[in-house]
């Protein structure tokens, strides 16, 4: 397995960035609607794991499967953009401005909604049998999920606020890691191995990430969760964006850009010798 040093590891982020930001907007949604649907599935399916196995760490085990498939197979999340795409505008790439890194955020945040929404319907329908029925344990499981997750925080006020965020920019610490270190490796299985331990770590802990939050939370409602569209949107996914946001540009981007992008080891030239003394040293 291959592996990438630091320094090439940002020109390839970098890259990655410039790539993102220039696609074209039919392209970018197809892919982040892809990308939000299947996270979305692996949401549902760790959920389903950790509820009927009683063993959540089973499910966070089991989770990365899809984020692994949605990245080999060249999908976006917001996440990832979230880190890659200013680097090229930093970079001062050809083409790449900051109001094209804000519209390529914008449509990948609309593209993941809509394929976590249909994934959502999908599933709500499955744990329901077309809505004729109660939900099973896990979509009861789903449900509570979005209750504590946003009522939950609400009960704690401005603190409960704090730790959303603050849950938020540790969550894409690390699945934005996870971006990069698939970078590492020219191998699928380094990728993969790459991948896999920072997601299972944000996704064990309870960290808060948007686009797993854009299926969890209309799918709790549509099954019967004890909370609002109104308290999804200001106790969960907006301060969840925000510190998506701040975590996978602060902790990832620029911490790797500025130590390895723009700070390169001085090396002190050789002194140029006379030509009648280089030309005894080259053995002429």
């Amino acid at each position: 397995m291959p592996y990438v040093k630091p320094t090439d590891l940002v020109t390839r982020m970098i890259d990655a960035g410039e790539s993102k930001v220039l696609t074209s907007t039919r392209d970018t949604l197809v892919r982040s609607f892809m990308g939000g649907a299947v996270l979305a599935l692996a949401a549902a399916f760790a959920v389903t794991v950790s509820t009927r196995t009683d063993n959540p760490l089973a499910g966070a085990i089991l989770f990365p499967v899809g984020f692994c498939l949605l990245y080999l197979m060249g999908y976006d999340l917001l996440t990832g953009v979230f880190t890659l795409s200013p680097l090229a505008w930093l970079d001062k790439r050809p083409g790449v401005t900051f109001p094209g890194v804000l519209r390529n955020w914008g449509l990948v945040f609309v593209g993941n909604f809509a394929g976590a929404f249909v994934t959502a319907v999908l599933m709500t329908i499955y744990f329901t049998y077309g809505f004729s029925t109660e939900p099973d344990a896990v979509g009861q499981a789903i449900g509570h999920i979005g209750e504590g997750r946003t009522v939950g925080y609400a009960d704690h006020g401005a603190a409960g606020m704090l730790t959303l965020f603050v849950r938020g920019v540790l969550c894409n610490w690390m699945v934005s890691t996870g971006v990069v270190a698939a970078m590492m490796s020219e191998s699928v299985i380094g990728k993969v191995v790459g991948m896999w331990m920072p997601i299972m770590l944000f996704f064990y802990m309870g960290f808060e990430h948007s686009i797993v939050n854009m299926f969890l939370f209309p799918s709790g409602l549509m099954m019967g969760g004890q909370f609002t569209i109104g308290d999804y949107l200001v106790w969960n996914e907006i301060p969840t964006v925000l510190g998506n946001l701040v975590g996978g540009i602060t902790f990832v981007g620029l911490a790797m850009y500025v130590t390895h992008g723009r700070t390169a080891p001085r090396r002190t030239p050789l002194p140029r010798l006379p030509e009648p003394e280089l030309a005894t040293a080259e053995g002429r």
